[in-house]
């Protein structure tokens, strides 16, 4: 049985930076679920599928297959076998992935393989639901969390940085509407795990987010 680590919260609050350092300092692996998520959403966009056709996106998962692999120790996705890695951050990706994953069909596609990953390795895992669903005996639950000007302007220095036009704004718009969707879905609402310890990195550099969790590992 792999020693698990379980770092959930809302979008933008860091949790895939976090959880990567926390595993490369560990000598883990590094399992972002939401990149699962993100590459089936790519699979429904590809098909021309809007968020609110549901069926589209249950016959949809039929033939997906998303999968982790890794090249110069980072984590890649693959979508039926393509590598699919550099589309998972646009916009509209995310979007999609955020209401697709309140969808039962798709949460049992992805939920299977999460499992077994941990079951077989020592593993980080980030998301929305790992320590209240996905991984509920997890040796290390973390709740890490944001402002959402903070998590917005976070993602607004990143799109800019890559020469991406945006506005503040509507990125804090998208977070809060993001986030409300995410804690009210009926299947496994991101909220935190009574036995989770709650890390807000508004304040903290992203070093101190690190230790704080590193500091409650074995």
């Amino acid at each position: 049985m792999g020693y698990n680590i379980a770092i959930d919260g809302p979008a933008g609050a860091g949790k895939s930076t976090i959880a990567r350092l926390v595993a490369k300092e560990k000598g883990y692996i590094y399992v972002d679920t939401g990149a699962m998520y993100r590459g089936l959403a790519v699979h429904f966009l590809n098909r021309g599928i809007s968020p609110e056709e549901t069926d589209k996106i249950k016959e949809a998962c039929q033939d997906a297959e998303v999968s982790i692999g890794y090249e110069d120790g980072q984590q890649q996705i693959y979508l039926n076998g393509e590598n699919i890695t550099s589309r998972l951050r646009l916009e509209e990706v995310g979007n999609m992935a955020s209401k697709s994953s309140a969808i039962p069909e798709v949460r049992e596609k992805l939920l299977s393989l999460q499992r077994e990953l941990a079951r077989r390795q020592d593993v980080v895992m980030d998301g929305r639901d790992i320590g209240t669903c996905v991984l509920p005996d997890a040796d290390v639950k973390v709740y890490l969390t944001a402002s959402s000007r903070t998590r917005a302007k976070r993602r607004y220095d990143e799109l800019t940085e890559k020469g991406i036009p945006c506005d503040l704004a509507q990125i804090e718009k998208d977070i809060i509407d993001r986030d409300t969707r995410d804690m009210n879905r009926e299947i496994s609402p991101l909220r935190q795990a009574e036995d989770a310890v709650r890390v807000d990195s508004s304040d903290m550099t992203i070093r101190q987010v690190a230790d704080a969790i590193l500091a409650l590992c074995r």
